[in-house]
């Protein structure tokens, strides 16, 4: 067979691997393939056989050689020996299915090895990331407390199948934890806690703050599968926080359980730091503009709660018009039988009204929940990006710098002490001391360079947020588009009924006669 191969021939399981494999249409590397491979059961000779029969004589596969090796694989799992002639056969026919078993598992290799092969890219796309969990977070409908009540959280993990009971100081406690334990990563705000008392419509945003800063740490690469992580998810006996402490207690911090940690120095480019300031610039336009859409939205919310709630009262008063039963005579009616028509109307509008207040209802509840949500989860993003930038240069680097300075006070002292021919060992002891402080300094320059790396990666993760906005602006677009043409529907049901409200009409219009006139038999000069 050529190394062109007809498009019609190639099956859509082969495109669903390579894409699994190559996201960014690129090639297929040796370790990836034979990972790929190991998954059909074949001895290793045999995919060394196949990986050189298509492999590119440059160490990697293009598109066209990892469809002729899955082909290759199917025939030799039939039993079939290894030949790139059988592949002929099929010309004009769709190429065999290797059976790889489940393709998530390769999905999660390919992104690993992706991942550690470049470690300066973050190789998670949005759609990814929200695949990583999905947490939901309710109120437990009773307070709890025989004194002081509290309010507890049911918090569920859609990748655990887990759902334990939680406080809001659980989180704080877990909070806590996750500053210990990945203080180079972005960890976001919780929302306060109002020690006293707490209306509804506090303890309903404090819930949605709660879910969205859950979301947050279960969707990040770092943190997801972290034994903290799964715990703060799984845990469901008794004394959350103390529980978590007692067992996370002297839990090292992410900088010493890195495999990259000791080659932190060559992650981090040359241009690190004009790249990082061009970035907290970048960021800082981002939230400014992210709050005003953020207001904006909390506006249009609030706007289409009103007009429900008055399309509602709107149409309770003509209820309660519809119902009125005052005795209403000739005596005050005249010849006008105007009130009789209304009343009747005004039974059949309410309900249209209803049906208005219910449509607008809708609409802030959409709004609100699939707009307003999510920017305010990404605004959660970004100021945890802030705060971030601001515990590296006031953590890290004020460490580092402070350790130079003391550095250079004990070189002083032992220049000092050597030219007083002090004792030696008072000499000795200031060398030690500058021995220690130099292995201090080196291990921060690691945490540096480490830190700068890893906020390379927290950028890189807002950009592959960044995908929220496409959600925000279809979400809002059929939102409005399906709340306005069902308004439109309402409201064109609503014209026949009112066109009808009058009754008969005459054929000309009433005449007006002007006061004192002698066409007039009214002592206002009004014929009606």
């Amino acid at each position: 067979m050529s190394a062109d191969l007809t498009i019609g021939s190639v099956p859509a399981y082969y495109r669903e691997v390579y894409e699994i494999l190559c996201p960014h249409n690129e090639q297929v590397d040796k370790d990836l393939f034979i990972q790929l491979l190991l998954k059909s059961s074949l001895p290793r000779p045999t995919i060394s056989q196949i990986w050189d029969m298509v492999e590119s004589k440059q160490g990697y596969l293009t598109r066209v050689g990892l469809y002729k090796a899955l082909a290759l694989t199917a025939l030799a799992q039939q039993g079939k020996t290894v030949s790139e002639k059988l592949l002929e056969n099929f010309s004009g026919h769709e190429l065999p299915r290797p059976n790889l078993g489940d393709l998530s598992d390769l999905r999660a290799t390919s992104i690993k090895m992706r991942r550690q092969k470049s470690p300066n890219v973050l190789g998670y796309s949005y759609h990814e990331l929200c695949k990583l969990d999905t947490i939901k977070v309710e109120l437990v409908p009773e307070k709890k407390g025989l004194i002081l009540k509290h309010v507890e959280y049911e918090v569920t993990s859609q990748v655990c199948k887990t759902t334990v009971l939680r406080r809001y100081n659980d989180f704080l406690a877990f909070q806590e934890m996750l500053m210990m334990r990945f203080p180079y990563r972005l960890i976001p705000r919780l929302p306060p806690k109002k020690m006293m008392g707490g209306n509804r419509e506090f303890i309903e945003q404090r819930r949605k703050a709660l879910r969205r800063f859950l979301n947050l740490i279960a969707r990040h690469p770092q943190m997801y599968d972290d034994k903290l992580v799964k715990f703060f998810f799984s845990y469901s006996g008794t004394d959350m926080q103390h529980k978590m402490k007692e067992v996370f207690r002297g839990i090292p911090d992410e900088f010493m359980t890195s495999n990259l940690a000791s080659q932190a120095k060559d992650l981090v480019p040359m241009d690190t730091q004009t790249q990082l300031a061009n970035s907290k610039e970048h960021v800082r336009i981002l939230y400014n503009s992210v709050c005003k859409l953020k207001d904006i939205t909390e506006r249009m919310v609030v706007r289409a709660t009103n007009y429900a709630c008055d399309m509602l009262q709107f149409g309770q008063e003509l209820s309660h018009l519809s119902n009125d039963n005052t005795p209403i005579s000739a005596w005050a009616t005249g010849t006008n039988d105007t009130w009789s028509h209304l009343q009747k109307g005004f039974k059949h509008l309410s309900v249209e009204y209803a049906a208005i207040s219910e449509k607008g209802s809708v609409e802030a509840a959409d709004q609100d929940e699939r707009v307003l949500e999510k920017i305010t989860f990404f605004q959660d993003m970004l100021i945890s990006y802030r705060d971030l930038c601001e515990r590296h240069e006031k953590g890290v680097l004020q460490d580092h710098q402070r350790a130079i300075a003391k550095m250079g006070q004990y070189k002083k002292k032992k220049m000092s002490a050597t030219v007083s021919s002090t004792e030696a060992g008072a000499v000795e002891q200031l060398e030690q001391k500058i021995l220690d402080q130099e292995g201090q300094i080196a291990n921060m320059e690691n945490r540096n360079y480490y830190s700068l790396h890893c906020l390379q990666m927290e950028t890189q993760l807002i950009h592959a947020n960044l995908d929220i906005l496409y959600d925000i602006l279809g979400d809002m677009t059929k939102i409005q588009a399906k709340a306005h043409g069902s308004l439109a529907k309402v409201w064109g049901d609503i014209q026949p009924i009112i066109d009808n409200l009058q009754g008969p009409r005459p054929d000309s219009p009433a005449r007006l006669s002007p006061v004192g006139s002698p066409n007039s038999n009214s002592p206002l000069g009004i014929t009606v």
